[in-house]
């Protein structure tokens, strides 16, 4: 069995026996570097705008962090089982596989490389580059260096400032990733601590903001539950009850996407030392850590800002308005670069993390051979480059809109489309520990979820409800979710073939 074969490469790794598999060096607090790291971009210091206008009132933009919060840090506890279980690299690729089957497994890779991982690095690289802008105003996505050329009626691809500056992000990450896991670490590291650093500031200013004048946060709360000025979903909004519990299903798109990726340090499982009890541990103190801070930094806007501010807030940017609002004339300035900081550290984090799950997929002859082979630095450097490549070419198609006459970017409608595919995946992996527990009941579990099994029973659940209101009221960017996920089907099915007829030339040749 493949978990078999995992696990006597993990011996050997952690006995230093084999100089050619991946050198263990990241210890917790690396581990908890990668996760907290991945896991906090841009989106805490923007999406909450989105959310209040969903929800409407200041209870409810808490409520809606909480259930973010509950169902991220129950994901975690429930995956540190697998993950101290199935130590390897390929995270939820192998637990899907091994608890499933094969397909699903790859189901899982395919969309990972092609929209998920890729998408993510392509939509984070933007971001930085976007916010760059504060210091170098050339830098804009519509200043052209290449202006738009139209392949088809809604699709366009060029090369304007903004992208080229995210070509020279994901290029950096992926030239020092190759270079080995210690150069991966260090970057990861010192962003981390950085951002981590710029978001306690934060949450300073909106301590001194509180403590000269306590009214706003006071005024928000003495009408903490109903909502006002919210945006329409469908024929409902936020003032009925049926309406609430649809506002804060939808509203976890946003918040869910900004906590996303805290599972990626599954994916590296192969280089952290004593992973049986370093990887629990990591996925639970740095998912908690995170959701902390983003409950933090919620109750800092509203101590600063009146919801309806929050509401429309220029461009979404929150955190921004907060810094100028406290310090006027800095904000732009001070959360920009807090921002490039930040992006910068999590694309340096997804690109470590991805490629080990491709390097995976082609160890089961699943992908390009060459992916699944580690390079003299020890890491595998095909598939990082592999990854690079992808993601680049996601930064250079635009959609565009004749109405409008304005340019989007394609990455960031596909990522729009794999969130509620993305949720699958987690269910049906919060799902693969139940039935583990059933088929395995005597394998090795060093550490056993936290609250089995009511833990993962209700993150299941609180899951399941999210998912279903998206796929009734956000039709539009969850079904194509569903379409691009098997579109790896016929992919799945030419790979096998194909490995079945190179097994039967090769095989003569063996016994020979």
């Amino acid at each position: 069995m493949q978990l078999a074969t995992d696990l006597k490469v993990i011996e050997a790794a952690e006995t230093g026996e084999s100089p050619t598999e991946f050198r263990r060096a990241l210890g917790l607090f690396d581990s908890i570097m990668i996760v907290a790291g991945i896991m906090v971009g841009s989106g805490i210091f923007i999406v909450s705008a989105e959310i209040s206008r969903q929800v409407g009132s200041a209870g409810w933009l808490l409520v809606a962090w909480v259930i973010t919060g509950v169902l991220t840090v129950f994901g975690a506890l429930s995956y540190g089982e697998l993950a101290a279980m199935m130590p390897s690299a390929g995270g939820m690729y192998v637990y899907l596989r091994e608890a499933f089957s094969p397909l699903l497994g790859f189901l899982y890779g395919w969309t990972l490389l092609t929209v998920i991982q890729t998408g993510s690095i392509a939509a984070v690289a933007i971001a930085f580059a976007r916010f760059s802008a504060v210091l170098f105003p050339s830098v804009n996505e519509s200043h052209y260096l290449i202006a738009p050329i139209h392949i088809l009626p809604s699709y366009a691809l060029s090369l304007s400032t903004a992208q080229a500056v995210a070509l020279v992000v994901i290029l950096l990450t992926c030239f020092a990733n190759i270079h080995g896991i210690s150069w991966g670490k260090l970057i990861q590291n010192i962003f981390t601590v950085a951002k981590l650093a710029g978001m306690v500031m934060l949450l300073g200013l909106g301590a001194f903001a509180f403590l000269r004048n306590p009214s706003i946060l006071h005024a928000n709360f003495s009408d903490a539950w109903h909502p006002r000025h919210v945006a329409l979903i469908h024929t409902l909004d936020a003032t009925t009850g049926f309406g609430l519990l649809v506002a804060l299903g939808v509203s976890q798109t946003g918040s869910l996407f900004s906590a996303d990726s805290w599972h990626d340090i599954t994916f590296v499982a192969g280089e952290v030392r004593n992973p049986k009890r370093n990887l629990p541990l990591a996925l639970g103190l740095g998912t908690f850590i995170v959701i902390a801070l983003y409950l933090l930094c919620n109750l800092c806007y509203l101590a600063v800002l009146p919801v309806e501010a929050i509401q429309t807030a220029p461009g979404d940017r929150v955190a921004t308005l907060v810094v100028d609002t406290v310090l006027p004339g800095i904000g732009k300035l001070a959360m920009g670069c807090l921002i490039m900081v930040s992006t910068f550290g999590t694309v340096n984090a997804l690109t470590l993390a991805g490629g080990r799950a491709c390097y995976a997929m082609a160890q089961d002859g699943l992908f390009f051979r060459r992916a699944g082979t580690l390079n003299r630095a020890r890491v595998p450097g095909w598939a990082l480059a592999i990854q690079c490549l992808w993601s680049l070419l996601l930064v250079l198609p635009r959609t565009y809109d004749a109405a409008t006459q304005t340019y989007g970017n394609l990455y960031s409608n596909l990522l729009d489309y794999v969130i509620s595919a993305a949720l699958i995946f987690y269910i049906l992996t919060v799902l693969g520990l139940f039935r583990l527990r059933h088929t395995r009941p005597d394998a090795p579990r060093p550490y056993r979820c936290w609250g089995y099994p009511w833990l993962p029973a209700l993150y299941i659940t609180g899951s399941s409800i999210i998912l279903a209101t998206l796929f009734a009221y956000r039709t539009a960017t969850t079904w194509p979710g569903l379409l691009i996920v098997l579109t790896g089907v016929p992919v799945y099915l030419l790979l096998r073939r194909g490995n079945s007829q190179t097994d039967q030339v090769i095989a003569p040749n063996t016994s020979a």
